[in-house]
């Protein structure tokens, strides 16, 4: 997968616990401490919109929905 270089601004007080993290070798770099974090925050905001979604969803619709669908499967096995 490509890369791109981007350019970020960052207050002293983040730049600093960002060189320590670096400095202390938890990570090699500023950018691949940036890049963790970035996707860190991206999977944590994918997994609360998945929630978010699932919320919306009326639980006795979605068994009646599964259970039809099963009963469909169920008509098609061979009785022994």
């Amino acid at each position: 997968m490509g890369r791109a270089k981007i350019a970020i601004t960052l207050d002293e007080v983040t730049l600093k616990e960002l060189d320590r993290l670096v400095q202390r070798q938890v990570y090699p770099n500023r950018s691949q401490a940036i890049q963790e974090a970035v996707a860190h925050t991206l999977v944590h905001l994918s997994k609360g919109r998945l929630a978010s979604e699932c919320a919306k969803l009326d639980p006795v619709f979605e068994k009646a929905l599964a259970e039809e669908g099963m009963s469909e499967e169920f008509d098609r096995w061979p009785e022994y």
